[in-house]
Parts: C-alpha cells; sequence; structure tokens
C-alpha cells in the first residue's frame, strides 16, 4: 500500500531539485571574480624637528645666496671704483707752463753785452774788467770805462725785464693754480688726484724757476756793476799816475778858500 502525504508530489526520476533564491545569491558569490584588498589610507604625519631642521637649512641657504649677492656687489663696486682711478685727468696745465718758462728763456737769452756764458765772462774780465794797462793809450782806457758802463746799464735793464717777466707770470700761475686745485678736490679717482698734484709741482717748479732767474739776473747787475766800480778804481789809479810823472808839473800845497 503507497502512502501520499499531503502536499507532497513526487518528484520524477533524473529530474533536478529546484534553486532556492539563497542558493542562488550564494552561487552567485562564488562565482564572481575576488577583487584585490583595498589599501589603507595614508595618514599625514607633522613632525616638528624635522620642519625646524628643514626650516634651518632653508635660512641658512638663503643667507649664502644673500652673502654671495653681497659680495658680487662688492666686487661690481671695486671694479667701479679701479676704473674710476684709472681714469685720466681732463685738466692740464702744461701748454701754459711752458709759454712761461719760454718766456723767461726769452728775456734771459736777451742778456746785453756780458750773458750768461763761462767763457765769455772769463774773456771780459781778462780784458775789460781786468787790471789797467800801464801801456794802453788814454783812448783805450777812456773806450774800456765806457764799455764797463753800458754793460752795467744794460744788465741792470736786462734784470728789470726779467723782474717784469716773472711778476707778468703771477697771473698766468693763478690761473693754473686754481684750475689744478679745483681739479684736484674733484677728481674722481686716485690717477686723477696724482695727475693733478703732478702738475701742481711742475707749476711750482715753473714759479722757482722764474725766481731763479730773477735772482740771476739781479746778482748778474750787482756783479756787474761791482766789477765795474773796481775796474774805475784801478783805471783812475793808472791815469792818476800817469798824471803825477807827466813832466811839467811838481805837485805842491794849495791854499783853498782864502786859508
Amino acid at each position: 500500500m503507497k502512502l501520499r502525504l499531503a502536499g507532497c508530489r513526487p518528484r520524477p526520476l533524473g529530474a533536478t531539485r529546484p534553486r532556492t533564491p539563497i542558493v542562488l545569491a550564494v552561487v552567485a558569490m562564488l562565482a564572481a571574480p575576488v577583487a584585490p584588498p583595498l589599501p589603507a589610507l595614508a595618514l599625514t604625519v607633522f613632525d616638528p624637528s624635522n620642519y625646524a631642521q628643514n626650516v634651518l637649512q632653508a635660512a641658512r641657504a638663503l643667507e649664502q645666496i644673500n652673502n654671495q649677492i653681497t659680495s658680487l656687489a662688492n666686487e661690481a663696486q671695486m671694479l667701479t671704483n679701479q676704473a674710476r682711478n684709472l681714469e685720466s685727468l681732463p685738466t692740464s696745465t702744461l701748454s701754459q707752463l711752458l709759454t712761461s718758462v719760454q718766456r723767461t728763456q726769452s728775456l734771459i737769452a736777451q742778456a746785453q753785452n756780458l750773458a750768461y756764458d763761462v767763457q765769455r765772462i772769463e774773456a771780459a774780465f781778462a780784458g775789460t774788467y781786468g787790471a789797467a794797462s800801464t801801456s794802453a793809450a788814454d783812448a783805450d782806457l777812456v773806450a774800456s770805462a765806457q764799455d764797463r758802463w753800458r754793460a752795467s746799464v744794460g744788465a741792470f735793464e736786462d734784470s728789470l725785464k726779467v723782474q717784469a717777466g716773472t711778476v707778468g707770470n703771477i697771473d698766468a700761475n693763478t690761473n693754473a693754480m686754481t684750475s689744478l686745485v679745483s681739479a684736484s678736490q674733484s677728481a674722481s679717482g686716485a690717477l686723477q688726484a696724482a695727475q693733478a698734484g703732478n702738475q701742481l709741482l711742475a707749476l711750482q717748479s715753473q714759479q722757482l724757476s722764474d725766481l731763479t732767474a730773477l735772482l740771476a739776473a739781479q746778482a748778474r747787475a750787482d756783479a756787474l756793476e761791482q766789477a765795474r766800480a773796481a775796474s774805475a778804481e784801478a783805471q783812475g789809479q793808472e791815469q792818476y799816475r800817469r798824471f803825477s810823472t807827466r813832466s811839467g808839473y811838481t805837485p805842491h800845497d794849495v791854499t783853498m778858500f782864502g786859508e
């Protein structure tokens, strides 16, 4: 006798059991490809010590850069100063000084009669300014005296000319000195200052040459006058000797003013 359960229907042979939704979900999950695990999220961690070191290194690097910039600026300034030190002085008084010197030399070269020549001076003092000759004629003695007088007068004239030329150079020297002092004070470098100083020394040398020429001309005039006086005294003695030894004259006392 076959029992039949209520609500249950027998499956035919070879038939499969129907799948439930739960089973289908599990099967779908197992059949799906396995995804790789997601990486853990990276967290930002603040390290105060490391941050301080980085800031210090950046500050040191900035300081080095500033030092390099300062060094480059100093080098540029040094090159600029060197360029200024090599600049030449735009002012030159050389031609003016040479003109003054040439003027003085021209006046000295115009010396009359007995010039500034050793051989001519020796010849003059051996003859015209020498001792009065006992055998020379009276006319020759008089002519020698006139030559000496003309030489003395000419020497004084030459001395006055040199004095006038020296005084005439004062204005030109003053202008040159003013220009050189101004150029020295406004010099942009060592070379300009040195060149201004050299030109001032040249101006001083020119003034010293004027002074030397003036003293030489004055000393020449004085020397010729003294030589003329000495020669005149010697000639006077010789003429007196001749007069006193002349025949027909006997020296005797003379009463003057009725005494």
